[in-house]
């Protein structure tokens, strides 16, 4: 029996939606169901934990803090995982919030917070500080509490200065941290921003920095330029990380410029020479090759299958397995790039080089900065291996210094980009638009505009809708959702999540490519000299 009272009773006379709804209310609170579902369906933590342990911490599956993990086990060490920050009404501000996995927090509690690079063993990236206090978050509320044991969600207050955006936080000595969140979207629309009044300048860096920590996603870059980028997952995304930044974090009026596209750059084919650079004091060679890495190996680092943390050999075992390298060389990764986890690898293909370690350290800080600014229009590298093939070094260690081979390193890498044909990749978004069946035609236009293709459709069982997939270039989708409503009347409904990155296979080098205007427009934005640069800059003849 659902009675209705006051207002509801109006709704009995208006029938159709508004009844449906005000009966659905009384009937199926939406609060009370979905609690009680979720109750229901998902595991406790009790039961969640014991097999999806091995899955959240990094460190060895005997250790204190993996126990305590499985078991759920309050009285273990604390192991709590700091998934996002929360703005708190004292500006500038964050409670810290997350899930103590086990152990028990408490308001006072001595612990070492570590952010995502901590190494264990080491110092940077640890900070032993104690917890000023413990809250439950409820809803726009929050209340004050003692202590909260493991299988809770709960925020703290002052450990936000020594996090960025996620940490682990634990009193075990030798813990290692948690698996930090890997997200499904990559911020690939960029947009330049400045405060309409210069003096505010200040205020915008302490509010970006704010907007950066209480998004995970975001990121906020500073370019050589001195430009401040923010970058986000979309063109909605960004407006709404905008607003945010000019109303709560930075409180000032803000210009903002057109939406930018970020795009990687890679190679296409393996060199077809072997490059070689002599450092400035023409002591010290390097010679490489670059090659592009089989399709799937870029997605399986981006997803974590394949890292540097990993055990070499275990890991050189699978790249044989799964992508044919050669176990040998497999073992011999230096390291991953750019930031040194990113989707490029510096193999070591070398035969008994004498010295050779004693430059690895300068080898590889060239090739971190080669791969964040690539040869072409200094985007990010990716899908890209370097093999070192051989090095000549001076018998005197104070010739070959940082100083005399980091520059080296990274121009025999630009070198090895020049020599393999390289190409630019381009983000592209998977689009499902909902919408009835008068309207696909009008979708169908749209998308072959702007460059996407269609790969499936289908009706939905029981109801006149079409649910339409596709492919859409981000670079084309600025504007996609109004463009798409006036071509169906309003009636298709699209959604738009970043899928993968698509190779431009066209030459950057030919002047009539599309790809070598974007390369143009990109290095006329960045300020850089106009034109790629030639293989002459990089390349030394014996």
């Amino acid at each position: 029996n659902i009675k209705l009272q006051g207002d509801d009773r109006e709704k009995l006379e208006e029938g159709g939606k508004p009844l449906m709804k005000v009966v659905m209310k009384q009937w199926l609170p939406a609060g009370d169901v979905l609690l009680t579902m979720i109750a229901i369906h998902l595991p406790s933590p009790v039961v969640a934990q014991k097999y999806r342990a091995e899955l959240l911490y990094e460190g060895p599956q005997d250790d204190e803090a993996f126990l305590g993990i499985k078991s759920c086990d309050s009285s273990a060490p604390l192991m709590m995982y700091i998934s996002k920050m929360v703005p708190t009404s004292d500006k500038g501000r964050f409670y810290a919030f997350g899930r103590v996995f086990s152990g028990t927090v408490a308001t006072g509690q001595k612990a070492r917070i570590m952010g995502p690079n901590y190494v264990p063993g080491k110092k940077e990236d640890l900070y032993v500080k104690s917890i000023q206090r413990t809250i439950l978050m409820m809803g726009r509320y929050t209340e004050p509490i003692e202590d909260v044991p493991c299988g809770n969600i709960c925020g703290l207050v002052g450990v936000d200065q020594y996090l960025i955006k996620t940490g682990t936080i634990t009193t075990f000595e030798n813990a290692h941290n948690l698996r930090v969140m890997k997200f499904s979207v990559s911020p690939v629309v960029r947009v330049a921003v400045e405060p309409k009044n210069p003096a505010d300048l200040p205020k915008l860096v302490e509010g970006l920095k704010r907007l950066a920590k209480s998004d995970p996603m975001v990121q906020c870059i500073i370019e050589e330029s001195g430009e401040h980028i923010v970058a986000g997952a979309g063109e909605l995304h960004l407006e709404i990380c905008l607003k945010d930044l000019e109303e709560d974090h930075a409180c000032i009026p803000i210009k903002v410029s057109d939406p930018v596209v970020s795009y990687r750059e890679t190679v296409s084919e393996e060199s077809d020479i072997m490059c070689l650079s002599k450092s400035p004091n023409k002591h010290n060679r390097i010679f490489l090759k670059a090659r592009p890495m089989p399709d799937g190996l870029a997605e399986d680092i981006d997803k974590g299958e394949v890292t540097p943390r990993q055990e070499f050999k275990a890991r050189a075992r699978y790249l044989n397995e799964k992508y044919d390298y050669d176990v040998n060389e497999a073992r011999k990764i230096w390291c991953f790039g750019p930031e040194g986890t990113g989707p490029n690898l510096l193999m070591d293909c070398t035969k008994g080089v004498q010295y050779l370690n004693e430059i690895k350290d300068s080898c590889i800080a060239g090739f971190q900065w080669a791969t964040k600014e690539g040869v072409l229009c200094e985007e990010n590298v990716r899908g890209v291996r370097f093999d070192i093939h051989d090095v000549t070094l001076h018998a005197d260690a104070i010739h070959r210094g940082g100083g005399q081979i980091i520059p080296t390193a990274r121009r025999v890498l630009y070198a090895g980009m020049l020599t393999a044909k390289p190409r630019l990749y381009e983000p592209v978004y998977l689009c499902e638009v909902q919408c009835p069946e008068v309207a696909v035609g009008g979708i169908y236009g749209v998308l072959n505009r702007r460059r996407g293709h269609v790969f499936d459709e289908h009706q939905v069982t029981g109801t006149p809708m079409f649910i339409v997939k596709a492919y859409l270039p981000v670079n084309e989708s600025f504007g996609f959702t109004a463009d798409l409503r006036s071509n169906t009347g309003g009636q298709a409904f699209p959604q738009c999540v970043f899928d993968h990155w698509q190779v431009m296979n066209q030459d950057p080098f030919d002047d009539s490519s599309k790809i070598r205007q974007i390369v143009n427009d990109i290095r006329k934005r960045k300020g850089l000299k106009e034109g790629i640069p030639s293989l002459d800059d990089f390349y030394d003849k014996l």
